[in-house]
């Protein structure tokens, strides 16, 4: 992994906000949080990120719409959805670059998820 890589993680539930950051930070990433979709683009569009991870359902606005805002702003950065909830849904094909089904897989898949797309941009 190449050191300074941030991420953006969004999700407004802040234990699983939390839990991320420490999974993410202990892997070596710079984490940037916040609690909701609103308070992720406001990140988004104030700092250099390299990766977005995004919780599906959230109050304001839910992880597709922020999925589209991101990839308005910066095509390039990859975001990954976490839900419980599947099958993909049409609208998403296009807007994340990953689809993660929260509670099948754990911190590992995640973490290699990151590091698939990071590499895949920067060969691009």
């Amino acid at each position: 992994m190449e050191p300074n890589r941030t991420i953006l993680c969004i999700d407004d539930e802040e234990p699983a906000a939390r839990l991320r950051r420490m999974v993410l930070e202990s892997a070596g990433y710079n984490v940037l949080t916040a609690l909701s979709g609103k308070a992720g683009i406001q990140e988004f569009k104030a700092h250099p990120i390299d990766a977005v991870v995004v919780d599906y359902w959230m109050a304001d606005m839910n992880g597709l719409a922020v999925a589209r805002e991101i990839k308005r702003l910066s095509r390039g950065t990859p975001v990954i959805i976490l839900s419980a909830y599947t099958p993909l849904l049409d609208e998403a094909v296009g807007l994340a670059d990953e689809w993660i089904r929260k509670g099948e897989e754990g911190p590992d898949y995640l973490l290699g998820k990151i590091e698939q797309l990071l590499s895949k941009r920067k060969v691009n």
